[in-house]
């Protein structure tokens, strides 16, 4: 048997990937051309380099499909309503690293914290009649946060790209999106609410506990972990 890694199949998340399992002596790279989705690993024996989209990895750990995987740690706490029950986080590999927020246009001076964005949604929907718009991708995530954070009357809308662009475009009152500088979102008159951080994320390396785990299995992956300097 042979351990299945997912990494990122293209961009700047595969690249630096790689250069993370460079950089501890475990090469990876592609076979033949990157449209090939197909790749190899080096300095380890006995374990297969599968290409997927970030999106992908999360499932794929869950179902045991691969025994490890990179992708940025919003996807799995998004994409996995018990994550941890399912994968364990082995390694935060120091890239990707971006910021889900919650922000609003900046024209609102009044609203700089959720019990200030509670109260606009409240208002909101006595002015409008129906709820205040929030676009995201990130809906469990988003959800869970402004639950905790007593915040109602919203609806959250589906947005899967140029979600700052929404509000310009009236299509959302706020939104909750991932940012790593912040330029975007001043360009388009946003500003973050100060305690409206939901989630720091960053490319991590996770391994699937319901994977089919044989004795071989194990011993390939502690040549890897000793390889990486991690702990399984």
């Amino acid at each position: 048997m042979t351990i299945r890694l997912g990494v990122p199949s293209k961009g700047r998340l595969m690249e630096k990937t790689f250069q993370w399992f460079g950089a501890h002596g475990v090469g990876l790279s592609l076979a033949g051309s990157d449209r090939e989705y197909a790749g190899q690993v080096s300095g380890v024996d006995g374990v297969v380099l599968v290409l997927l989209s970030a999106g992908e990895i999360p499932r794929e750990l869950q179902a045991g499909r691969i025994h490890l995987g990179v992708t940025g740690s919003d996807l799995v706490h998004e994409k996995l309503a018990h994550w941890d029950q399912d994968l364990k986080a082995l390694a935060p590999m120091g890239f990707g690293q971006a910021d889900l927020i919650i922000a609003v246009p900046r024209v609102w001076v009044d609203v700089d914290t959720l019990d200030d964005l509670d109260a606009a949604a409240a208002a909101f929907r006595r002015v409008h009649g129906h709820r205040m718009r929030i676009a995201t991708k990130y809906h469990r995530l988003i959800r869970e946060f402004l639950k905790d954070h007593g915040v109602a009357d919203y609806l959250l809308v589906d947005s899967q790209g140029a979600t700052e662009g929404t509000v310009k475009n009236l299509t959302a009152e706020a939104i909750a999106d991932i940012t790593s500088t912040g330029e975007t979102l001043a360009a388009n008159h946003l500003k973050v609410l100060s305690d409206g951080l939901v989630h720091q994320s960053q490319a991590t390396l996770y391994k699937a506990r319901q994977a089919a785990w044989t004795d071989t299995d194990r011993a390939v992956l502690g040549q890897l972990l000793a390889r990486l300097k991690l702990r399984g």
